[in-house]
């Protein structure tokens, strides 16, 4: 009996440790995550989807096509027994694949993992982007309690589950709270783009309320400096510009849809009607004014007039670009690949590509010329403007009853006749008599300025209520003419046909084709329009599996430096694989269940305990994660060049903080404009408040960018990825353009009339302007003594402190000693040159 309860024990302990041994065995390797980039980059380009360069007549895209039964390439569980797996493994370079001219060598570790997944039965599965959207578990019970019970990040809400998760599965620990002050300065540029004001710093750091943050948050997002610091982006994808680009760059007044866009998000417009009013607010049931102006979004695009181009390659460039702008900004797509042949890597074909296109091929622009307001437009006047037209017209209107009432005196006749028909009008010339037929309020400039003419001698009296009335005509016309003149969509009455054009080339059309969305996602509904509204609709639809995702990484991009998917532009099978793809997920996922509110969105990442933390890092973090890609640390990046012209402004008091209206021409160097256009566009900087506007005013040309920005998207096309760059040509904007070196000036003295002259004093607090906290003590001693040397500098030269002292227009105060004021004015620019001051800690 002992023997075989003895036996039994042992049969138990073995089962045990079998499934002990089953349980801790690496699962199937997940085909969308793992398997699908090798083959990817390794295979597609010979077995995916083009067919036109497809080789053996093999396809590794699809699976009925890998796992073929007839001359199988691909045995499920037999990875011996699978030629893909062999061909792979040979040693023999006729044989092996990729054949090793192509460069593309497998890792060790992904040719285990391509042997684990047909072992385990080759499981098929889509691309993880094209997923449909499903909220994942929240973690709950850590991988490593241990190393999450020594975790200083707390745990704020979802988010930081996940990050924690995935931090102790690479034995990894979060970093501490960022400090108070430091904090609220990453809060205020993230969400308003300007410094914080020191008393809003000193608030929040003694504010003991474990809800500081948050009500910090909610304030920023209320303010209207939160869609000028937001639309940025948005700008950018749009290939939002000033002018139409190419080489005559003709001016455009697209600025109200810019101003529209900034007072949406103010205003949280959520998202969903933010992409279906840009796309299609004309075809909106009783469409308003605002909803047919956001449509703006789609002109955007650059406007060739060169002389010889043709009309119908225009048209064609245009729908283009507004084709390949819809898939990148929403669906994360290189669609532009699909122009010409089928995508070589995503499941994009060229058909799919003029589908899309079709969309956008019914309006009535044709292509011809560069006119800057090319039909169909939209009159956005301003309040003030709609009352000065409305004034002029009254005018007007006045002005034509006085000429009526004395014409009726000069020229009798019976109730319902014109002047023309009075016998005292016989005698005048045709041409008046023809002018006297028309109505006094019906008449045109040029009609009353002849009747003018004719009568100066003969009828003074007439004649001077004539030129009142043409002195009317021209106020209201000049008040007119000054409206801008947006460009908007319209649909034509009967759509265009589309045709696959071949290589692109608009004169070379093939195949007709209809109306459709990509045919790899989900199906537009059977009962939708075949029209832009169904098309934005449909992207913002809870089936679809891409525009949450792209969107809510593009915004992880905007606080933290770069998104989950680091590649924004692409979420194909080319594009990076996320490395938190269950965070994106929940994130776009709640984004869709919370009706697409952005600022609820930006509440929840940058109240997170992962968004607070510390930015400091550790040699070993730093060589372990020096992208903090698993968002071990803090964000901490150079600032954007907009953002640091914007924050020394405020930070000196020079920022004017007027909100919307047309753009604004600050400093630039001289001649810029000129060589870039041959000598046809001339510079006529502003003065005054416009000098000092926030950046997103700035006209921008679009052959030649604002000279003052750098590493900014030049806004030819649309760009959702910024690269950030280090060169000591950024330094040399930063030190010595006029802006900057005003704003030292301008910050120095701000600091003298705050706190006196006294160095220590005046140090802490330039120190804390430029930076948000106070000095440390060896800071202070380094600033402090840099102070004293440059005023033993400029006392030897007082004309080189005359001269610093004479940069900008803003005038200086003369009550200041200059040789004192210029050692000031140095330090100053020594503080918003400080690498501290230029990044987001």
């Amino acid at each position: 009996m002992k023997i075989v309860i003895a036996t039994v024990a042992l049969l138990c302990l073995v089962v045990a440790s079998s499934t002990r041994a089953a349980d801790t065995s690496p699962p199937p390797p997940h085909f969308g995550r793992q398997v699908l980039p090798i083959l990817s980059e390794h295979c597609f380009q010979c077995h995916g989807p083009d067919a036109k360069g497809r080789k053996a007549d093999l396809r590794l895209d699809q699976r009925e096509a890998a796992l073929r039964t007839e001359s199988p390439v691909i045995v499920p569980g037999h990875s011996d027994q699978s030629e893909f797996f062999r061909r792979i493994i040979s040693s023999d370079a006729d044989e092996r694949m990729p054949p090793p001219a192509t460069k593309k060598l497998l890792r060790p570790a992904e040719i285990d993992i391509l042997r684990r997944w047909i072992d385990t039965g080759a499981a098929w599965g889509r691309h993880w982007a094209y997923e449909p959207l499903a909220a994942p578990r929240l973690p709950s019970v850590p991988i490593d309690g241990r190393a999450l019970s020594r975790s200083p990040l707390a745990v704020r809400g979802p988010l930081d589950t996940f990050v924690l998760e995935r931090l102790a599965s690479e034995g990894l620990e979060a970093s501490p709270p960022a400090e108070a002050a430091t904090l609220a300065r990453r809060l205020s540029l993230d969400l308003t783009g300007l410094p914080p004001a020191i008393d809003d710093v000193d608030a929040f750091v003694a504010d003991p309320n474990p809800d500081a943050v948050e009500r910090l948050v909610d304030r920023l997002l209320a303010s209207p400096r939160f869609g000028e610091r937001l639309v940025w982006d948005w700008l950018d994808a749009a290939r939002y510009a000033d002018s139409n680009g190419y080489q005559g760059d003709a001016e455009r007044t697209m600025w109200p849809w810019r101003d529209w866009a900034v007072d949406a998000l103010n205003r949280g417009l959520p998202f969903d009607q933010f992409t279906t009013w840009q796309l299609a607010g004309d075809l909106l049931p009783d469409a308003t004014d605002e909803q047919r102006l956001a449509t703006g979004f789609c002109r955007n695009h650059m406007i060739n007039g060169e002389g010889g181009r043709i009309a119908a390659e225009n048209r064609i460039d245009y729908v283009m670009d507004m084709t390949e702008t819809t898939a990148t900004v929403w669906l994360g797509l290189t669609f532009n690949c699909c122009r010409c042949h089928d995508h070589k890597f995503d499941p994009l074909t060229q058909t799919d590509y003029y589908q899309l296109f079709s969309f956008f091929n019914n309006t009535p622009v044709d292509g011809g010329g560069g006119n800057p307001q090319t039909p169909p437009i939209l009159e956005a006047a301003t309040r003030q403007q709609l009352q000065s037209v409305a004034e002029s017209r009254q005018r007007e209107l006045d002005a034509a009853r006085a000429v009526a009432d004395s014409e009726l005196k000069r020229f009798p006749r019976e109730p319902g006749k014109t002047a023309e028909d009075s016998e005292a009008a016989k005698p005048l010339p045709e041409n008046i008599r023809n002018v006297l037929k028309i109505a006094p309020q019906a008449r045109n400039r040029g009609q009353v300025d002849q009747l003018a003419q004719h009568f100066k001698d003969s009828d003074a009296p007439l004649a001077a209520l004539l030129s009142e009335q043409r002195a009317a005509i021209d106020s209201r016309e000049s008040h007119q003419r000054g409206i801008p003149k947006v460009m908007i969509m319209q649909e034509l009455p009967q759509p265009r046909e589309t045709f696959i054009l071949s290589k692109g080339l608009y004169d070379k059309p093939t195949t007709k084709v209809g109306i459709d969305v990509p045919a790899s996602l989900p199906r537009l509904p059977a009962d939708a329009p075949r029209n832009r509204l169904a098309l934005a609709r449909w992207l913002v639809s809870p089936e679809n599996p891409l525009t949450a995702r792209v969107t809510v990484n593009r915004f992880w991009q905007t606080w933290f430096g770069a998104g989950i998917v680091k590649t924004t532009e692409d979420f194909g099978v080319q594009g990076e694989r996320p490395f938190h793809p269950d965070l994106l997920d929940w994130l776009a996922h709640d984004f869709v269940r919370s009706g697409w509110d952005v600022k609820q969105l930006a509440r929840q990442i940058l109240t997170s305990g992962t968004y607070r933390q510390s930015s400091r890092t550790t040699a070993a973090l730093a060589e372990r994660d020096p992208e903090n890609r698993l968002f071990a640390r803090g964000p901490r990046f150079r600032l954007p060049s907009w953002m640091l012209r914007d924050q020394a402004l405020a930070a000196s008091g020079l920022l004017v903080s007027t909100l919307g209206g047309p753009a604004v021409r600050p400093y630039q160097p001289a001649g810029v404009w000129e060589e870039a256009t041959f000598g046809n566009k001339r510079y006529q900087q502003d003065h005054g408040a416009s000098l000092y506007r926030r950046s997103v005013y700035t006209f921008w040309r679009r052959i030649i960018a604002p000279t003052e920005f750098f590493d900014t998207a030049s806004r030819q096309t649309c760009t959702v990825k910024q690269v950030r760059t280090n060169t000591p040509l950024h330094a040399l904007i930063t030190l010595n353009d006029v802006t900057f070196v005003e704003a030292a000036r301008a910050l120095a003295e701000r600091s003298v009339r705050e706190v006196g002259t006294e160095p220590a004093t005046w140090t802490d607090r330039a120190f804390r302007l430029a930076v948000a906290r106070s000095p440390s003590a060896a800071e202070r001693e380094i600033l402090v003594a840099s102070l004293a040397r440059f005023q033993q500098q400029f006392a030897a030269d007082p004309n080189a402190a005359k001269k610093y002292l004479a940069s900008g227009e803003s005038p200086r105060d003369a009550s200041l000693d200059p040789i004192q004021s210029a050692a000031f004015m140095a330090v100053a620019n020594l503080l918003l040159n400080l690498d501290e001051a230029q990044t987001k800690e």
